[in-house]
């Protein structure tokens, strides 16, 4: 008999205002009145969202990097437009909702020639925004195409026999769809053999369907679909555990809610920015490991070079001997990676990444064109040689110097103060830190080998953020003095050299933090700190730290995010997701306190997929076992729900409600349903849009 039933479980998450004040009063007990006139007198020199303009220090210091490298070196920008087809001179592509999924045009501000930098964007970042802004359709070489700024990520074509190879589709459905068919409009339309999957990150499979769209079921069922080993589990599971989480960073990271401007977003460094649009995924029916890593597909040799857990958990690049052509698929890219990602992930290990590359090196040396899953080709087999050896040497130079500091005794903080890229390596420009940078890479060397603490026994158990702040402000003489002795440190640092300067901003970057984190009504220091990140961020080399930076002054000024990311855009991704990660994501949700006197068990029968589960709840922790196997007399529960996993992925992404599922012939209940209620009523639902900035 079917009962009734409460909203089950919250949202599992992608990772994915306008005018404000600069006030900089002197005091902190200001009346309402003279704040808001404060704030009126600036408003001339912010921009809409209330970014201030680059101090004198940022603009010396930005000045100061055209002298760290050759930016009259043309040969990435030729190298970029090398091989141009055509492209959609207004490349707007819209989610059936109406937003925009993908808007180059907002990019328009940036020079095309990557010349004349804003004094509010680090001119090494600007120049590398502008290589990406290069967008179309292009010929690598005979046989390989590709479609590059239609999302994050690259999509190539390989030609094949009798077809086309499609690798990498993108983030979205939508974003990948408009690409192909810009690909067939200019190219003519011919059969998709296959597609493949390079790794395990959704801008590199999310956009599957937006290919499978166009192609007849005939093609389906003749398509190789290739990934490596390991992709299903990593491809589906990363964002389940500490999604939420990594959604709200993610829209830091990426500058989600920035304005695309010069004092705003500007690029991600790895490309533009993900497509937050409708992601899906398609599971592979060919999996490469390391005894079939060679393949002919549709005529076309395949020599895979399996390099998982470099920057991807699950990952392969490859080489095809008839075109001589070198795929890097993200083990190497045109700028520093992430040896930790700043959105949350796990910490990789930049030992076996350097490996990696001198092993593609060695193996694919024949290659006389690399191109790769972001950014731009490279052709010449010295020019390769060297890229390889430069990607190669930053990452083992930062392992290696990182643990010999730390063998020394050095902090992570201080780790990556000393540390600095010698000469050979730092006057380049396809290895500088416009995604991951050397200074955070560096702290992830540490963590991988010694985790969080320092070993300084002041860090074993510090008093939480709040707390802190609190007794800091009141130790150092309460917020008005703390407040005038900020804004008189901002005000010198026009005069100092420009270390000093930026030093001076990241201190205060701390203790206004401590400020705001006393009293996070405490306007004056909100501003303050708003100020300081806008500086901070436009000195920044790499596109996430500003994107970061500029993110917490938007917060500052204008409140935290009102709603995270839409969980809805990932219901094809969910739906291949195995059912038991679902309930690993319940468990880290269960409210302890809530449930310390609860025992409960709770029989999950997905009808569909003749598929059981038992939630059985004990000590304040949630644990499930699939019991398929066993006959349903066998197991005791207080409550038994039958529901397909099509109703259960609605319900998880709130597309099917109280009515819905009610009257719903996919759902029913054996059992008590008060259990069943007071089950779900422990569970946390998190909504993507905690403070970051503020207490």
């Amino acid at each position: 008999m079917r009962k009734p039933l409460i909203a089950l479980l919250t949202s599992t998450s992608l990772i994915v205002a306008l005018n404000a004040c600069d006030s900089a009063s002197k005091v902190l007990h200001v009346s309402t009145e003279q704040y808001r006139t404060e704030q009126a007198s600036s408003a001339e020199r912010a921009d809409a969202q209330g970014h201030t303009a680059p101090t004198d220090v940022t603009v010396k210091a930005n000045n100061a990097v055209l002298q760290q490298r050759a930016f009259s070196n043309r040969d990435d920008f030729d190298n970029a437009i090398r091989g141009f087809i055509a492209k959609e001179d207004n490349l707007t592509i819209k989610h059936h909702n109406g937003s925009n999924v993908w808007d180059m045009p907002a990019y328009n501000f940036i020079d095309a020639k990557g010349n004349n930098a804003p004094s509010s964007v680090n001119p090494s970042l600007w120049r590398q925004a502008s290589l990406n802004n290069i967008h179309g359709l292009f010929k690598v070489t005979e046989g390989i195409y590709q479609l590059r700024g239609y999302d994050l990520s690259n999509m190539s074509i390989i030609e094949s026999d009798s077809g086309w190879i499609i690798v990498d589709p993108l983030t979205a459905k939508e974003t990948a769809n408009q690409a192909l068919l810009f690909a067939q409009q200019q190219l003519g339309k011919k059969p998709i053999k296959a597609i493949v999957f390079t790794h395990s990150h959704i801008d590199h499979f999310g956009g599957v369907q937006g290919i499978l769209q166009n192609i007849s079921d005939a093609e389906k069922a003749e398509m190789k679909i290739i990934a490596p080993e390991g992709f299903e589990e990593e491809a589906t599971s990363e964002n389940i555990i500490a999604g939420t989480a990594m959604s709200r960073r993610a829209m830091y990271m990426y500058g989600k809610n920035l304005a695309r401007s010069e004092r705003g977003h500007i690029g991600t460094g790895l490309g533009k920015g993900p497509a937050f649009g409708t992601f899906g995924i398609e599971m592979p029916n060919l999996l490469i490991g390391t005894n079939n890593n060679t393949q002919t597909i549709d005529g076309i040799e395949f020599e895979f070079q399996m390099v998982s857990g470099s920057e991807a958990p699950a990952e392969f690049t490859f080489y095809l001997p008839k075109y001589k052509a070198f795929c890097g698929a993200e083990l190497v890219s045109r700028n520093m990676h992430n040896v930790y990602t700043l959105r949350g992930a796990k910490v990789r290990d930049a030992n076996i990444w350097s490996s990696y590359i001198e092993q593609a090196r060695t193996k694919f040396d024949n290659a006389d064109t690399y191109f790769a899953s972001h950014h731009w080709p490279l052709w010449g087999q010295e020019n390769i040689n060297d890229f390889l050896i430069t990607q190669r040497d930053t990452y083992k130079f930062i392992h290696d110097q990182s643990v010999r500091l730390m063998n020394q005794g050095l902090t992570p903080n201080e780790i990556a103060e000393q540390l600095t890229l010698p000469d050979s390596l730092n006057t380049r420009f396809d290895n500088q830190g416009y995604y991951g940078t050397l200074k955070h890479n560096a702290k992830a060397v540490y963590q991988n080998y010694l985790g969080w603490f320092t070993a300084n026994p002041s860090k074993l158990d510090p008093l939480p953020e709040t707390k802190v702040a609190i007794r800091y402000i009141d130790m150092m003489g309460g917020a008005e003095a703390v407040l005038t002795q900020a804004q008189q440190q901002f005000d010198n640092a026009a005069s100092m050299n420009i270390k000093e300067g930026t030093d001076s901003y990241r201190w205060l970057a701390e203790l206004l933090n401590h400020l705001v984190f006393a009293d996070a009504n405490n306007h004056p220091a909100k501003a303050l700190l708003a100020k300081v990140y806008d500086q901070l961020g436009y000195q920044a080399e790499s596109a996430p730290w500003r994107d970061f930076y500029l993110s917490g002054a938007d917060e500052l000024r204008h409140g935290a995010a009102k709603k995270g990311i839409n969980p809805a855009v990932m219901k094809e991704v969910l739906m291949e997701t195995s059912v038991d990660k679902f309930f690993d994501s319940m468990a880290v949700r269960l409210i302890a306190d809530k449930a310390a006197d609860k025992k409960l068990t709770i029989e999950i029968n997905f009808t569909d997929l003749n598929q059981r589960y038992l939630l059985m709840l004990n000590n304040s922790v949630l644990r499930h076992k699939n019991i398929s196997d066993i006959s349903s007399s066998k197991t005791v529960a207080n409550a038994t729900l039958n529901l397909t996993r099509d109703l259960f992925v609605k319900v998880i992404i709130g597309e099917a409600g109280l009515k819905e599922t009610l009257f719903s012939d996919e759902l029913s209940i054996d059992g008590s349903t008060l259990d069943l209620i007071s089950f779900f009523s422990l569970l946390d639902k998190p909504t993507g849009t905690f403070n970051i900035v503020t207490p």
